[in-house]
């Protein structure tokens, strides 16, 4: 009997998943999110007002991505390359374009700059989204491992930065 019980739960669980609407990147996601972003350094933390703004424009493949920090904007663009695939792009409006990938309602993006190597996530709910960005020094690589076929090197980049958010959808 517990076991026709536990089946039971399980069946109704799946049908209700099933029954959900998928939620589709960009469009689900729209609005301005707000909250604290927390920057840990080696030197300590500190706390920023932060806001993310995601919003449509004239194209239906480019919206409005902007950061806020401390009240100043940083104006981007989200250009769709590939929807199907999930496949976009960061447009910093100045020469500088950063490839994105989305998955499982999180989008992701490494880059490197000025010898930093940063990686970005923002993972998204459909109320609030958290926002991380990771960020190491080049120089600081460290290397393990032999070289060999066995044992390859292995190289590691300690984290210098992280910063995170939990920012919440605004009505």
């Amino acid at each position: 009997m517990k076991q026709i019980f536990l089946f039971l739960c399980l069946f109704v669980f799946v049908l209700a998943s099933y029954g959900q609407d998928a939620l589709v990147f960009p469009d689900d996601f729209l609005g301005i999110y707000k909250g604290q972003l927390e920057i840990t350094t080696p030197r300590g933390k500190q706390k920023i007002p932060m806001e993310f703004h995601l919003q449509v424009t004239d194209s239906s493949a480019v919206y409005n991505y902007v950061l806020v920090y401390n009240g100043k904007p940083r104006n981007y663009s989200l250009k769709v390359l590939d929807k199907e695939k999930k496949v976009f792009e960061i447009d910093e409006n100045n020469g500088i374009v950063l490839p994105v990938k989305f998955v499982d309602n999180t989008l992701y993006s490494f880059f490197e700059v000025q010898g930093n190597f940063l990686s970005s996530r923002l993972a998204f709910q459909r109320t609030q989204l958290e926002f991380e960005i990771l960020f190491t020094a080049m120089k600081n690589k460290v290397t393990t491992g032999k070289g060999t076929k066995e044992i390859p090197f292995v190289y590691g980049y300690p984290i210098n930065v992280v910063q995170r958010a939990l920012l919440r959808r605004q009505k």
